[in-house]
């Protein structure tokens, strides 16, 4: 084989295609069908209206086909700056957006903009697995900031990690994988701790709309030296069931947008038309299907929360939006335990260890249960009480 990038090579695979790897030697019968809670992305397709709105831009308007403007199309800067100033309250215009192929996108091009290889970026543990990949490949050392109670990073301990090599800290809020909301209080004390050390924070709010509380979740978006100090992360994949169209945004300082823009023109010049148009239409109409949205996620995270409580053993750490953090209780580390899982009790999860520095992680699992109705989490939860690992020596 020819040279690799080292950072590359030295880079772990993609966490949920290993998963899918799995089922590969493993059957279902029709009367025990597997249950996926593996993976946080929809598997329906967007509403009807959203899906005309596309397809009649795909058949009617000849510029849905060409590149578009780099930082995104200006009628979706200017929906979005108007939809983030009502939600925050807060002085958005569209010269702070740009848009991006996807959240992943967002935060390759944020921390492009930031750090280098050899600095150092604080990432609260477990971390999102494509967030830690992405400061591989670049040779950018992932700090790992150990959480607390529910599963929610504190600003103190971060302050500890802080180094002459640091550039940012990242948090996910609500979290993947976890599903933790950081309470206000929390992320207005990392905004302060990063404005004065001079680094970056950025806060991914890939599943802001599915908090169960309400209204905006912080008001780092007023807070004096915003424009320097917090690079926002958003998706339109989750909201509107996007995910194939690749819709994110990053909102932050225009200054910055500068920089990020060259690292958009090298990677895709522009964001797929169609999916802006989409997102574009969604965000001036759909408000009300979003918030129908919403409140099917909060059932399904109460269903889960009850149906863990009939599973011996297992330990419910934290739960959110599309995600629970679990422990098990069993003898064998969580990677062998998930494998187990698709075999023994047709279930798909993830094991801790996808999601944590090696050695760690063995007794959690991340269950993404959007996809799951309340009858679905409860029979996942009715095969988790059955089953018992078959360990042999």
């Amino acid at each position: 084989m020819k040279p690799v990038n080292p950072t590359l090579a030295a880079t772990f695979s993609p966490p949920v295609m290993e998963a899918r790897r799995w089922l590969a030697s493993a059957s279902f019968p029709p009367d025990r069908p597997l249950i996926n809670v593996s993976q946080a992305a929809p598997v329906d397709p967007p509403p009807e209206d959203l899906r005309r709105v596309m397809s009649d831009a795909a058949l009617n308007r000849p510029e849905a086909h060409l590149y578009g403007p780099v930082l995104g199309n200006d009628d979706l800067r200017a929906t979005l700056a108007q939809s983030w100033q009502r939600f925050y309250d807060a002085p958005v215009t569209p010269g702070h957006i740009a848009i991006t192929q996807g959240c992943n996108q967002a935060f390759c091009a944020a921390m492009t903009s930031l750090a280098g290889a050899g600095d150092e970026v604080i990432v609260p543990v477990p971390w999102y697995f494509n967030h830690k990949m992405w400061l591989a490949m670049q040779g950018i050392r992932a700090v790992p900031l150990a959480c607390g109670q529910g599963m929610v990073p504190r600003a103190q301990d971060a302050a500890a990690l802080i180094t002459d090599k640091t550039r940012a800290i990242v948090l996910v809020s609500p979290n993947n994988p976890t599903g933790a909301e950081y309470p206000a209080e929390t992320l207005s004390a990392f905004f302060d701790l990063a404005r004065s050390r001079g680094i970056a924070l950025i806060v991914d709010e890939t599943y802001r709309d599915f908090d169960s509380r309400e209204g905006a979740p912080h008001d780092l978006r007023n807070r004096d030296g915003a424009d320097e100090t917090l690079i926002q992360l958003y998706s339109f994949s989750k909201v509107f069931r996007l995910t194939g169209h690749r819709v994110g945004a990053i909102v932050t300082g225009p200054e910055r947008l500068v920089e990020i823009e060259k690292f958009l023109d090298t990677v895709a010049i522009s964001t797929s038309q169609i999916g802006q148009i989409g997102a574009e239409y969604g965000l001036r109409k759909m408000s009300d299907w979003v918030a129908a949205e919403r409140v099917e996620i909060l059932n399904r995270r109460r269903a889960m929360r009850e149906a863990m409580q009939s599973v011996p053993g297992w330990e419910l750490v934290s739960v959110g939006a599309y995600f629970a953090w679990v422990a098990h209780p069993f003898d064998m580390a969580s990677d062998e335990l998930a494998r187990t899982l698709v075999h023994e009790a047709g279930i798909l999860m993830l094991p801790g260890t996808m999601f944590m520095p090696d050695g760690q992680g063995k007794r959690h699992l991340r269950i993404a249960f959007a996809n799951a109705d309340a009858a679905g989490i409860a029979a996942m939860a009715s095969r988790l009480a059955d089953f018992t690992p078959d360990i042999r020596d």
